[in-house]
């Protein structure tokens, strides 16, 4: 199962690709879609792009994006649901199921605390997925989103009573 991450931005957005065989989650590719210009309309088709781009090249079956959180700034706000809803959609054409977690339960899931900084994130992302290295920040939240979503997942699939047989499918 390809899982896409998405940590939208309206100056960079992160993504990553994961693949979930049974409880193993192994890397598949990460990165940054870097956004150029003021103009936001151009910026938002860009994400647009990129994360169409993405889906084509990696053919994910679900994403993960995180949810809009309430900054500081209203405009900063409005922006980053901007960012994500193009990123929605983006996903939506593709028909992917898409699901949405909130930042803490993300670093939650990942760390081990709902409270983790950028750098705890980036370390344990790549402990998880057995990095050389430590991914771009942004490129880390999508892969810790992707993550959070495999864990929930497997959760639900587990207390729902399900296992999996010898050829990896679902069973109940």
């Amino acid at each position: 199962m390809l899982i896409l991450g998405i940590d939208p931005g309206s100056r960079v957005t992160g993504y990553g690709v994961i693949d979930q065989v049974g409880s193993r989650n192994d890397y598949v590719a990460s990165g940054c879609i870097r956004l150029s210009g003021d103009d936001l309309a151009q910026r938002l088709r860009q994400i647009y792009a990129g994360v169409s781009e993405i889906i084509e090249r990696y053919v994910p079956q679900e994403m993960a994006i995180e949810q809009v959180f309430m900054a500081r700034n209203a405009d900063s706000a409005l922006k980053l649901g901007q960012a994500r809803g193009v990123a929605i959609v983006a996903g939506s054409n593709r028909e992917l199921p898409i699901y949405e977690y909130a930042a803490r339960k993300v670093k939650q899931s990942v760390v081990g605390n709902g409270g983790a900084d950028k750098v705890q994130v980036q370390h344990m992302v790549s402990r998880l997925l057995k990095l050389p290295g430590l991914p771009q920040a942004d490129a880390a939240d999508a892969l810790a989103i992707a993550l959070c979503h495999a864990h929930t997942r497997s959760s639900l699939v587990s207390s729902a009573g399900a296992s999996r047989n010898r050829n990896g499918r679902w069973r109940r």
